[in-house]
């Protein structure tokens, strides 16, 4: 083996290795209907939805994971396409949304809701009135339980406990 073949076989394989374990290419899809917030509280008036704020950052390595590995999950996808009105938020953007009359930056939308932490994951009612806020990064199982307990309206009448008690028993 010559020195030219044998650097054109390391890089050769060097790519081989970089190809398979790269993250996988998203088909289109694959990404949840992400709205706009104003979009996303106004249709919510309108239908009567929950509001799924995905507040977060460029910089968060936990938000980056959070799309990879719960959004871009196919029952977590469908169960927000059936029952919710779904914003991603970057906190540290200042891109305004015109609200009510009031114009706001999505910095200035996520302090007003104090989120301090990223990812948080803030559920709105209908009304967009702050229904919880759900720090960190949360596995799509889980997710799937906190979606269920929120769209369906249990978190007035059962405490989380107990909808997780009741859902073990079914």
């Amino acid at each position: 083996m010559t020195p030219r073949t044998g650097r054109l076989t390391v890089a050769l394989a060097a790519l081989g290795f970089l190809l398979a374990t790269a993250a996988p290419i998203r088909a289109v899809g694959d990404e949840p209907g992400w709205k706009p917030y104003a979009r996303a509280v106004a249709d919510a008036k309108e239908n009567g939805r929950v509001v799924l704020v995905d507040v977060y950052t460029g910089w968060c390595g936990w938000c980056k994971k959070m799309d990879r590995d719960v959004y871009a999950d196919a029952r977590v996808r469908k169960y927000l396409a059936e029952r919710y009105e779904i914003v991603k938020l970057d906190a540290e953007a200042a891109t305004a949304h015109e609200l009510d009359g009031r114009n706001m930056t999505e910095r200035q939308i996520a302090t007003d809701f104090g989120v301090s932490s990223y990812p948080t994951t803030l559920f709105l009612a209908s009304d967009g009135t702050l229904i919880t806020a759900v720090p960190g990064y949360v596995a799509a199982d889980k997710f799937l339980d906190v979606l269920e307990y929120i769209a369906g309206g249990l978190y007035k009448t059962q405490s989380w406990n107990a909808f997780l008690e009741a859902k073990k028993r079914r």
